[in-house]
């Protein structure tokens, strides 16, 4: 019973690792021709579906002499093929706007939910009576069930012109989009780090409390050490959340491939680019959306691991 108990529990560890390397094969072989296409380039490119016209090699050009039908363009330096033929144009695809956008917002969401995240925590954990932390500590949790969607539309209809008065610029911007992120991680935030300070053992409080220590002293001395750990796996997961968030920030963010010059323009991320585009995309198209979504993974996967294995390290040390 023990050997079959112990397989059991190895084969649901392993799944975890089959459908991550799953998913990387996946992404990979459907990206893999925009990768041959666009290659690194792909990365610092902020262009997205540009057709331009393709420049005439030797051999295009010799055989376009050669075909009294097709119309030969001069330009100064070299020569370029009519545009109005298909198979003379090629669309260019970048994911600088959208990895920039994902980027941006996420942090944006950190900053305003953290510290805000932390201050309920120690409310709900510390100060507050018994009855006020529980009725508090089910709103919280009720607020991080309620759908992403939702989040969007109160977000786009209510949220986004008191920020655009606010900070001026446009209603639907990287400002907006970042901190309606951030009021939909708060919860997971505040919930966990809640959770992890209930563990801090009461000796130690009591102790603190007996040496003279203010309630100050001992959240920051005693509790917040002591729960290190759990604080810093909630933040990775509202982080991982945060980069992966697709309908809210689509109502939000505006959709538009520009590198925002100012916190309140629109732009675009990486979740809302594929959930925008791949309705109609075929191709290369298709391919690049899937480059995008490869990124994004790698990207997530490179931060949290990042965190996972550095600060948890060293809060262990």
């Amino acid at each position: 019973m023990e050997k079959i108990f112990q397989k059991l529990s190895l084969s649901s560890a392993s799944l975890v690792l089959v459908i991550l390397i799953g998913i990387f094969i996946t992404l990979f072989s459907a990206a893999k021709p925009a990768i041959e296409e666009f290659g690194l380039h792909f990365l610092v490119d902020p262009t997205w579906n540009k057709e331009v016209p393709v420049e005439g090699t030797a051999d295009t050009i010799n055989t376009a002499l050669n075909n009294a039908d097709e119309d030969i363009i001069e330009d100064e330096d070299d020569m370029i093929l009519d545009e109005d033929e298909e198979s003379q144009t090629k669309t260019l695809y970048g994911g600088l706007v959208p990895i920039v956008g994902t980027i941006l917002s996420t942090l944006i969401a950190l900053s305003f939910a953290l510290p805000i995240a932390m201050g309920i925590a120690v409310f709900l954990a510390e100060i507050a009576s018994k009855n006020i932390s529980k009725f508090v500590g089910m709103a919280i949790e009720l607020l991080a069930a309620i759908p992403s969607i939702i989040f969007g539309m109160w977000g786009l209809y209510y949220f986004a012109p008191i920020i655009s008065d606010a900070f001026g610029g446009y209603q639907v911007s990287l400002l907006t989009a970042g901190l309606v992120l951030g009021i939909m991680i708060l919860p997971f935030m505040a919930a966990i780090t809640r959770d992890s300070m209930n563990t801090t053992p009461d000796v130690l409080k009591e102790s603190a409390y007996a040496l003279g220590a203010t309630k100050f002293e001992v959240v920051k001395d005693i509790i917040f050490p002591y729960s290190k750990v759990g604080i810093i796996g909630s933040i990775i997961l509202a982080l991982g959340r945060a980069l992966g968030e697709t309908m809210a920030v689509a109502f939000l963010i505006g959709a538009v491939y520009s590198l925002p010059e100012k916190i309140t323009d629109p732009t675009i991320s990486i979740p809302v680019a594929m959930a925008v585009n791949f309705g109609e995309a075929s191709g290369l198209g298709e391919s690049a959306l899937f480059y995008l979504g490869l990124i994004l993974f790698v990207m997530s996967f490179i931060i949290i691991s990042v965190a996972k294995f550095y600060f948890l390290k060293k809060v262990k040390l």
